[in-house]
């Protein structure tokens, strides 16, 4: 007698099973804050969508492709940041 294929146990791992086209799905509905069909997400639609969306982008995707991914500033001008310059006050005089 064969098993049953595992099923995901939790709201996590069930996120990191879905396709790409469903993940971009969701991630449009939390955009725009409605659904294809133009029903309004409830708040809590909202967030579950985005926690799904994160999820699968943790186990899917490179860190840098991230959603709200920050690069630092070395890395997003190709150059190490210029140390701040102080600021010098004009007189109106």
């Amino acid at each position: 007698m064969s098993e049953a294929p595992a099923f995901p146990s939790n709201f996590v791992e069930t996120a990191q099973t879905l396709d790409r086209a469903t993940i971009d799905a969701l991630r449009e509905a939390v955009a725009l804050g409605r659904w294809p069909n133009g029903a309004r997400l409830s708040k809590e639609q909202q967030g579950l969508c985005l926690e799904a969306v994160l999820a699968w982008e943790h186990r899917h995707l490179p860190p840098e492709e991230h959603t709200g991914y920050v690069p630092s500033p070395q890395d997003a001008c190709g150059s190490a940041p210029e140390a701040p310059a102080p600021l010098r006050w004009l007189d109106d005089a």
